[in-house]
C-alpha cells in the first residue's frame, strides 16, 4: 500500500494519503485545513546501516551497539564531536564524562 505525501499550498502542513495500489486515483485534501490545494512533497525514507557502518560513523570503540547506551562511550563521542566543531567541552560536561569515567554514573544512567 503506498503512502504519498502532499504539501498544502494553503496552510503549509504536510499531508499523507494511503492507497490500495500505485494504480489507484488520489483525490487528496488537506487533513488539516481541508484544502484541495495540494502539491505533492518527497517523502522520507529509513536507511539502514550496518553495524560497521554504525561504528565508522560514531566511533570505532564500542564492541556492539548496545554499548552507546554507557554513559562512558556517550562520552568519548561528545569529545570527539567538540573537538571536530574547535570547540571547548564545558566544564559540567567533563566533570560528569570524568565521573562515569571513574565509575560515577549521572542518576538516570546508574540503573543500567
Amino acid at each position: 500500500m503506498p503512502i504519498y505525501e502532499y504539501n498544502c499550498d494553503d496552510c503549509g502542513r504536510l499531508t499523507s494519503v494511503f492507497t490500495k495500489s500505485m494504480s489507484a486515483k488520489v483525490e487528496a485534501t488537506c487533513s488539516h485545513c481541508g484544502s484541495a490545494k495540494l502539491s505533492r512533497a518527497l517523502s522520507k525514507f529509513a536507511h539502514h546501516q550496518s553495524t560497521g557502518q554504525v561504528l565508522e560513523r560514531y566511533g570505532a570503540e564500542p564492541q556492539s551497539l548496545e554499548e552507546y547506551e554507557d554513559p562512558r562511550q556517550i562520552g568519548r563521542w561528545a569529545e570527539r564531536k567538540f573537538d571536530e566543531y574547535g570547540m571547548e567541552l564545558p566544564k559540567e560536561a567533563r566533570n560528569m564524562i570524568d565521573a562515569a569515567r571513574e565509575g560515577e554514573f549521572p542518576s538516570p544512567a546508574d540503573e543500567l
